[in-house]
């Protein structure tokens, strides 16, 4: 049995469209049945929920006095029926696209705490491009599966982040705990995200703050400065593209007033490495490299821990190229799994014979050698053309 838990405030249509879409997935029989908790953070609008779906998925309804952000997933968690072995965390716009996902976390190999989802964004254009976020053995809270062991003994999300990056924190506890953190392409949700109506300068004030946080907590002592400017870097260039300086520079505010009391839980350096993705980058472009070795390399469409794909490639003594210059190689420097996915698939529908090879940075194998059938889905070395 498994529990899908959505938070939600002040949506009641959003909430209704995401009910209807879990409601047409069918009655869950395969995996011994399903049910809904909707934790309401205290909304000023509500929807009356029925008791079930027609198709038989029950439903609940946890009502809390104040906002908790995304906490209330604690409290969902907690609701949750005990015959319930996975906990799969939606947002109130967010669903599975199947239920092709449920042998696969059957199947899953027991020291994987979360399995997280292939999230696709709904456009207005009908054009398809997947969510932002998230790191190899790092999930997006919108599309994920908890063991609901997991949340029980490590507590769950810490109530300090409010909403973003707190599934990093978590994150980073389940590795610490000896937990897996996979990938899984069968697992696909749409994420029905409204594009208008956000306050950048809020977003960014939280991004900055509470990135700095996790630097803080987990990073090794020898790279915490490093990570601590990485984080200042990489949020005040999105600062400026998004023209939220001031929220940049009000998160800045309050990460120094309260990076002191922020307890300390250093990470081994292999652990670190997984966290950040570079262990994973060092495997596969290792792996790249034994198939058909290469001197130098371009790094293109650069996002989330690009310098960690640089540094694997570094180490293997492979030349970065400029700007301009021709490479053996062209490597996608994100380690993020949606922008990764998709600037994957971009380069190799575009791609042209002559051209130098086309590398991912991370593969994301799959428990029990399962493969995804789709083209070009999971996460992998691919062998073409680059564009």
């Amino acid at each position: 049995m498994l529990t899908y838990v959505i938070p939600t405030r002040d949506r009641p249509a959003r909430l209704r469209e995401t009910l209807n879409a879990i409601e047409a997935l069918g009655d869950h029989a395969s995996c011994g049945g399903a049910e809904v908790v909707v934790v309401d953070n205290a909304s000023d609008e509500r929807l009356v929920l029925p008791r079930s779906l027609r198709s038989g998925v029950a439903v609940k309804e946890v009502l809390l006095p104040e906002n908790l952000g995304a906490a209330a997933r604690n409290h969902g968690a907690s609701a949750a029926d005990p015959r319930s072995s996975w906990i799969v965390m939606l947002d109130d716009d967010s669903f599975p696209r199947g239920l092709g996902f449920l042998p696969r976390l059957a199947a899953t190999a027991p020291d994987v705490g979360a399995v997280s989802a292939d999230i696709f964004l709904e456009t207005r254009d009908g054009s398809v491009k997947r969510e932002s976020g998230g790191l190899p053995e790092v999930f997006v809270g919108c599309g994920v599966a908890i063991r609901r062991e997991v949340i029980r003994t490590l507590g769950g999300y810490d109530p300090a982040f409010g909403y973003y990056v707190e599934e990093y924190d978590l994150a980073a506890r389940m590795l610490l705990a000896g937990w897996r953190v996979v990938f899984e392409p069968a697992f696909r949700v749409t994420h029905a995200k409204v594009a208008g109506g956000r306050d950048m300068d809020v977003i960014l004030r939280r991004l900055v703050r509470n990135n700095g946080w996790v630097a803080q907590r987990y990073a090794p002592e020898a790279a915490r400065a490093s990570e601590l400017r990485e984080v200042c870097r990489r949020y005040r260039k999105i600062a400026r593209k998004e023209r939220a300086l001031a929220g940049y520079g009000a998160g800045l505010a309050e990460l120094r007033e309260t990076i002191g009391a922020q307890v300390r839980r250093e990470m081994p350096l292999d652990v670190w490495d997984r966290f950040t993705g570079l262990a994973w980058a060092r495997r596969t472009l290792l792996r790249a490299y034994a198939r058909a070795p290469f001197s130098t390399a371009e790094v293109v469409d650069e996002g989330k821990n690009a310098w960690a794909v640089k540094r694997a490639l570094q180490e293997m003594g492979v030349r970065l190229t400029g700007y301009g210059e021709d490479a053996e190689v062209r490597v996608i420097g994100t380690l993020s799994p949606g922008p990764m996915l998709d600037a994957l698939e971009a380069r190799t529908l575009a791609s042209y014979p002559g051209g130098p090879r086309l590398l991912a940075p991370w593969d994301g194998p799959l428990d029990g050698g399962t493969t995804d059938p789709a083209p070009v889905r999971a996460p992998g070395v691919v062998t073409g053309r680059a564009a």
